[in-house]
């Protein structure tokens, strides 16, 4: 068994599509990103491949490739995903919280757990997530971003 712990954050800004989980959430905003910002996706690739020791996203997908300009993040974590596989395991178990003032997000939490479970072939029950606020303090309390936190489980597939 493995364990790792991913964290990301982007700024809100106009003319964004939000992505969370996944899933596209209607919101006046979007987070600004390399990627499509998905700040829930990138904090659980980020936990996954710590539980690998094998670094974080910025190694493997950097924002000064070009190709990786625009990319769905569940692109990312598919690949992720992928490299766990290589190395003779699979994700057990995903704990994210996402903090934000807006939009509310637990009318989404189902489908994004249906989402990342999908991406990451996990059942569903092996994926939770919450939704807390920042209590109107520093610049996610101020509604200027969005961040989330994720822990990550492997289990070694035995082959």
């Amino acid at each position: 068994m493995r364990i790792g712990i991913g964290y990301d954050i982007h700024r809100l800004v106009e003319e964004r599509t939000l992505y969370l989980g996944g899933v596209e959430i209607p919101y006046v905003k979007g987070l600004l990103g390399y990627s499509d910002g998905d700040v829930v996706l990138h904090a659980i690739a980020d936990a996954i491949l710590g539980a690998l020791g094998m670094g974080d996203i910025g190694e493997h997908f950097p924002n000064t490739d070009p190709k990786y300009k625009g990319i769905p993040s569940g692109e990312i974590l598919k690949e992720v995903a992928r490299m766990a596989s290589q190395k003779n395991y699979r994700v057990h178990n995903v704990d994210a919280v996402i903090i934000a003032e807006e939009p509310r997000v637990s009318p989404f939490k189902a489908k994004m757990i249906e989402r990342i479970a999908l991406i990451l072939g996990a059942q569903k029950d092996e994926v939770n997530i919450k939704a807390t606020t920042n209590e109107a303090v520093g610049s996610l309390g101020r509604g200027e971003a969005i961040a989330a936190y994720a822990v990550a489980t492997l289990e070694e597939v035995k082959r």
